[in-house]
């Protein structure tokens, strides 16, 4: 049985979608050999990120930009604390939030991961320019999607 080809519109290499797909595969295969030293896994580095720009935010501040929801975030949250990384504690004025602390632990990695974005330019072959451009192309991009 012969199949005739598909049109360049269904081709996996025309796809815009398997390209982004593809691309940040890459990006968490590249971030491993950093993170795994530190015990981290690339999702928890993303939040290890928000904590270290500010620690003490609720789940929610920090699912928002994640653009998680809070069940998939809250198992995550669970593995760090269980890990030392972090602590979760009910908000004194309200105690539906939740939210969460960076250990002295989780602190002391901030200056191992200070290494990784210049590594990670490194590894890109693009200058800061280039790459700087391409991020806000990506942001815009997501940000058509999840208006449409």
């Amino acid at each position: 049985m012969t199949h005739s080809p598909s049109p360049p519109e269904l081709r996996l290499e025309n796809q815009i979608c398997f390209a982004v797909y593809s691309a940040a595969h890459a990006f968490a295969q590249a971030y491993r050999p950093w993170l795994e030293p530190m015990g981290l896994t690339y999702p928890q580095y993303l939040v290890m990120l928000l904590l270290w720009e500010r620690d003490g935010r609720s789940v929610n501040e920090l699912a928002q930009p994640l653009q998680l929801d809070s069940g998939t975030l809250t198992p995550l949250l669970k593995r760090m604390e269980k890990a030392g990384f972090l602590t979760r504690s009910r908000d004194e004025k309200d105690e539906r939030v939740t939210r969460i602390h960076l250990t002295d632990f989780g602190q002391s990695l901030m200056e191992q991961a200070r290494r990784i974005p210049v590594a990670m330019l490194c590894q890109s072959g693009m200058d800061l320019n280039r790459l700087t451009e391409l991020r806000e192309q990506v942001q815009d991009l997501g940000k058509s999607l999840r208006q449409a």
